[in-house]
């Protein structure tokens, strides 16, 4: 049987719903979903094989102008992304619609389109009435030069299925890049680094879940017991790192308990977690340590 498969990257503004599609579209949570914009740092990995087809999906940070270092490697995935991919899908926010705002966006990635297609993805079509959904798809079909215009409400996982039909439609022949089993290529201390932050994300508020940076330092795997891991949490500066661990270190504590049973649901055995806080001052613009943290867990450094 001849084996379609290839590259999709999901793109698009903060906030207007990649993660969420990726993880409706795979049945995985594989990328953090939550209503703060930009919780996406890295290119994150997600395969879908089924009979002959295999389809290798990248959920990218959300487009942005980079006002710091980290945002500059940010930027640096999602062109990676592009540059690598058969297809490109396009997400914009169906309830904030705005023809020039998604100009923008096409614009500031056109040249590197190639020859790969490129669809747009009009997304959270549940927040507007059906007439509204026509107008905007008559008005991108006016204006734009999209391969395909696929309406969908991630969130409710409503014309999922007819998206991947399309993409399975553009599909190259080719042989499978990986084996049918996988569901991501990233390791596993990827994913207990977003489980940790994804953690963050929820019990702190204001700066904080946006100045710290979660390194697994060590992750041993035992025969007997429990497997270990080390982790670090890093912020920026002296008084966040008092709140990231609270009064008598009630916090930390409870980050401590929530990320180790959510670890354990995703490796689907037991872990002893220890959690640390540390300060590096202006870790966002130090060159040398994005470098070695992104390399680290297999994304763009350079």
């Amino acid at each position: 049987m001849q084996k379609f498969s290839g590259f999709v990257s999901i793109i698009g503004a903060p906030n207007a719903g990649k993660s969420t599609l990726l993880n409706a579209v795979l049945g995985e949570k594989l990328s953090i979903v939550t209503s703060k914009p930009q919780t996406t740092r890295n290119r994150i990995t997600g395969i879908y094989s089924k009979d002959n087809i295999q389809i290798i999906f990248t959920d990218t940070p959300g487009i942005l102008e980079p006002k710091y270092m980290l945002q500059q490697f940010m930027k640096k995935e999602i062109e990676s992304g592009v540059k690598d991919s058969d297809i490109i899908l396009l997400i914009t926010d169906a309830g904030k619609y705005d023809r020039a705002k998604l100009s923008e966006l096409y614009s500031a990635y056109e040249k590197q389109f190639n020859d790969c297609k490129v669809f747009c993805i009009l997304n959270k079509i549940d927040s507007i009435r059906k007439e509204e959904i026509l107008m905007i798809i008559g008005d991108i079909a006016e204006n734009f030069r999209f391969d395909e215009i696929i309406p969908v409400s991630a969130l409710k996982n409503f014309n999922t299925d007819e998206l991947l039909k399309t993409i399975i439609k553009y599909l190259p022949q080719h042989e499978f890049y990986f084996e049918s089993g996988y569901i991501t290529s990233q390791p596993e201390k990827f994913f207990v680094s977003e489980i940790i932050r994804r953690n963050i994300l929820k019990l702190y508020s204001d700066e904080i879940p946006f100045s710290v940076y979660v390194d697994i330092e060590e992750f041993k795997e035992r025969e007997k017991g429990k497997d270990y891991i080390s982790a670090s949490v890093i912020t920026e500066r002296e008084t966040q790192k008092s709140i990231l661990i609270g009064e008598a270190g009630s916090k930390i504590k409870l980050l401590g308990e929530r990320s180790r049973k959510n670890i354990e649901e995703f490796l689907g055995r037991e872990v002893f977690l220890d959690l640390f806080v540390k300060v590096k001052k202006d870790w966002k613009n130090d060159e040398e340590f994005l470098k070695r943290n992104f390399s680290k867990l297999g994304n763009a450094a350079n």
